[in-house]
């Protein structure tokens, strides 16, 4: 005879009527079992909604990150197009104007900040074509540049070679 044989002849039988309703007895080491596992699961459950919570609430703060990248690429965007002779200060500026004004736009505060803060900007506006560094030579390709890199050389050292070099190079091309 087994223990659940055994716990069903101590009842007398498997269902009684209590109130009206039928109750189920169980054994006791099933009960405490279901318990247990029943605990594991709210304790799972739990955790899984606290790690929920967490992923969340990453979630907002990198989605902020993103939206605070995108805006200050637009910014640094908008401002080289204006002509910013510093860029990062500008950027600087205009994030902290946006974030004191969040219903400023990005076109508002760029030329805010061109009619406030002049020195900002460089005169020449849009289109400015940038000298090429020392490392990087112009290319000669006219007579006329080769003589005037020629003069130029003559005129600031002021060595007799090279003011040779010049007459000699413009008695040629004239």
């Amino acid at each position: 005879m087994s223990q659940i044989d055994a716990e069903k002849s101590m009842s007398g039988t498997t269902a009684e009527q209590d109130n009206g309703d039928e109750v189920k007895l169980v054994p006791v080491s099933e009960s405490i079992r279901y318990r247990k596992r029943a605990q594991s699961a709210e304790k799972k459950s739990e955790a899984i909604a606290q790690e929920l919570a967490e992923v969340k609430s990453q979630a907002e703060e990198k989605s902020k990150q993103l939206d605070n990248v995108r805006v200050e690429q637009e910014l640094t965007r908008k401002l080289a197009a204006a002509g910013s002779v510093d860029l990062e200060a500008s950027v600087l500026i205009a994030k902290t104007r946006m974030n004191n004004q969040p219903e400023a736009d990005v076109d508002s505060v760029v030329n805010q900040l061109r009619n406030e803060k002049q020195y900002l900007f460089s005169d020449t506006g849009r289109g400015v074509v940038l000298k090429k560094t020392s490392g990087a030579k112009e290319r000669v390709t006219s007579r006329q540049t080769m003589l005037e890199k020629a003069a130029n050389k003559a005129a600031t050292t002021g060595n007799r070679a090279d003011l040779q070099e010049y007459l000699k190079l413009r008695r040629n091309f004239s």
